[in-house]
């Protein structure tokens, strides 16, 4: 597995998104089949793993710190914290003990002594981002964390945040149907030498290219209000498939690697994060890393998904109701 680099952090060139494991999409593995999907994933090269706290209410950090405990030095973990404003107590001081309770709690659950990586899991906009840097940057200081990060963020939000304590990565959406990030974000990435973690970086699966229009999704099951899996938006994103089967073809890859490829070959500072609860996928997406695209085939995509509109693409309003699935 080729590495690459998020500030300083080395990692494999793709890693693997955990959350699946425990929620998001139906039906999600037993305890035992979770730890095996990640201990391939290892033997495949891939050494990052990202989780969250909010993640089936802690469930997934606990999953993600027993599989990796026995390899827990050859591995980089990601997790991430959720924070409310103290509406009694708006003080650093009392931003502090919140943030450490939460950081104690997952390293707990983690079973570890420090995470690699910690990320603001959404840019509260009600505390200010250089409150939640210093309290980073003192949490680095005590080997707590190696490095901290932000998702979905702005460009104005990362610098601010920057300039107390360095950002590692920002971790967004991101994918061939999601490039809002592309604008100013990558770009500050770039300029400021933070690396770039794209979560869903095939579209919740979409980019696969094995979606069916006819696809009923039910329950928890994440797709079932995600308007990119309706069914006139499928037959609508055809032309979409379509480019990535054709260069899929020539390659002689899968749509997935091609999607992948295609990201990896953007900036070398970026570094997805597609998560599955399949073995031959994990497999497949792992095995993106090894496809190469040439420059010409980069800006043949590059210049045809310019022509191509995207029909019901995530936003902040599905992720709302998301956290409404009962």
């Amino acid at each position: 597995m080729k590495k690459r680099k998020l500030n300083g952090l080395e990692v494999s060139a793709i890693g693997y998104g955990c959350m699946g494991l425990s929620q998001g999409y139906i039906p999600t593995p037993g305890k035992e089949e979770g730890i095996r999907l990640i201990h391939q994933a290892f033997d495949l090269g891939c050494t990052f793993y990202d989780t969250a706290a909010r993640y089936a209410m802690g469930a997934n950090e606990e999953l993600v710190g027993e599989a990796l405990k026995p390899i827990r030095d050859k591995v980089v973990i990601a997790s991430k914290f959720f924070i409310e404003k103290n509406s009694e107590d708006s003080s650093r001081e009392r931003l502090m003990q919140d943030l450490r309770t939460n950081l104690e709690g997952s390293l707990r659950r983690l079973g570890t002594d420090r995470i690699e990586l910690y990320y603001q899991h959404r840019v509260n906009k009600d505390l200010p981002v250089e409150d939640v840097a210093y309290c980073m940057g003192e949490f680095i200081r005590e080997g707590k964390i190696l490095g901290w990060g932000q998702s979905q963020a702005t460009a104005d939000e990362i610098r601010r945040a920057h300039a107390v304590t360095p950002l590692t990565a920002i971790q967004s959406e991101y994918s061939m149907m999601a490039r809002t990030f592309e604008k100013d974000v990558i770009p500050v990435c770039e300029e400021l030498g933070i690396g770039f973690v794209p979560f869903s970086p095939l579209a919740n699966g979409f980019l696969s290219g094995t979606v069916n229009a006819d696809a009923q999704y039910t329950g928890q099951d994440a797709r079932r209000v995600i308007t990119r899996f309706n069914r006139d938006n499928i037959i609508a994103n055809q032309p979409l498939l379509d480019l990535i089967h054709q260069f899929a073809t020539a390659k002689k890859a899968t749509p997935a690697q091609v999607s992948l490829a295609w990201m990896l070959h953007k900036k070398d500072f970026i570094v997805p994060i597609p998560g599955s609860r399949n073995p031959d996928r994990i497999s497949e997406n792992l095995g993106a890393a090894d496809v190469e695209l040439t420059d010409a085939e980069y800006s043949r995509i590059e210049d045809a998904l310019g022509k191509i509109a995207i029909h019901g693409n995530r936003t902040d309003e599905d992720l709302a109701k998301l956290r409404e699935l009962k």
